[in-house]
């Protein structure tokens, strides 16, 4: 063999590894192929230039850690990700709590839906630039939103208190009529006696009702008496708490007996014409302080 043709294939040989060491390369890089096929552009140069293959290696372990730098921070990133959204739904789920609240508030406290609306979105504008909001910055204003949910949380925590003892008060108040859909067929005061002739106290307000019709507690209490009475036939009395006390007359049938807790609008009595009674209706009477009341002073205007 002459020189000549021993130099060309020794120089065939050494194209043909160096291209092997140039895939094995683009392999390494994965899924980077214009980087990939710059590091074969590289190689190539490189062993065109006679670097040697210890170099090759070291190139192929910088690449190699560089994948791995890559993984751990996308890795990273998505703890990030996926810590931001488990506090995104803490916060949502806050506010879902705190506009139940709120309008639940509203109908107590008999607020203007317009005014107090849960259920529609905060109008809000903006102008100017937008520039990419860094993660610290984005953890910062959960952080903020949150401490103002709990501040919120608090305050309307607070109020729901003090609008349920005012609920509680007015509930406790003898402010409701005792049967639905009456009227009243005989005033508070002096009267012309239906019995005896001449002009009588009428300590209460009649109600016009059926027999039978549902007698109804006009403010929350408990029945101090349920029986019968002189004159008054069957008879409910409630203690309301506050210093009144109600007392409902000539009841066909007591549904309740003492020491029961009733509330507003809850039946405590059949309608009646038990004791001294010309026919059914319900003889309402309030009593505040020991002293009888004229019951119209606190009667709503509504019936019912």
């Amino acid at each position: 063999m002459t020189l000549h043709r021993t130099l060309q294939h020794s120089h065939q040989w050494f194209l043909h590894y160096a291209r092997r060491g140039a895939r094995g390369l683009a392999r390494a890089v994965g899924s980077r192929p214009l980087l990939a096929a710059g590091a074969t552009l590289v190689l190539g140069a490189a062993v065109g230039a006679g670097v040697q293959w210890g170099e090759v290696n070291a190139l192929r372990a910088e690449l190699a850690g560089q994948d791995a730098r890559l993984e751990e921070t996308r890795r990273a990133a998505q703890r990030e990700v996926n810590a931001l959204a488990a506090r995104l739904g803490e916060l949502q789920a806050q506010a879902n709590r705190l506009n139940a609240l709120g309008d639940r508030l509203t109908r107590v406290a008999q607020l203007g839906d317009g005014e107090f609306d849960f259920n529609s979105p905060v109008a809000v504008g903006g102008h100017g630039p937008v520039d990419d909001m860094a993660a610290g910055e984005l953890r910062s204003g959960i952080a903020d939103v949150g401490m103002e949910f709990n501040a919120a949380g608090g305050q309307l925590s607070v109020l729901e208190m003090l609008l349920f003892n005012r609920e509680l008060d007015r509930n406790a108040v003898p402010s409701r009529w005792p049967v639905s859909g009456s009227y009243i067929s005989s005033g508070f005061g002096r009267r012309a006696d239906p019995f005896g002739g001449g002009a009588a106290w009428h300590k209460g307000i009649d109600f016009s009702a059926r027999t039978g019709d549902p007698v109804l507690a006009v403010a929350d209490g408990v029945v101090s008496y349920s029986g019968r009475r002189s004159g008054y036939g069957n008879v409910v009395e409630v203690d309301h708490g506050n210093g009144y006390v109600t007392r409902y007359a000539h009841n066909s049938r007591n549904v309740v007996q003492v020491g029961d807790l009733v509330r507003v609008g809850q039946e405590v009595a059949k309608a009646g014409s038990t004791g001294r009674s010309t026919g059914a209706h319900v003889h309402l009477e309030v009593w505040q302080n020991g002293r009888v009341v004229n019951p119209r002073k606190l009667l709503a205007e509504q019936k019912g």
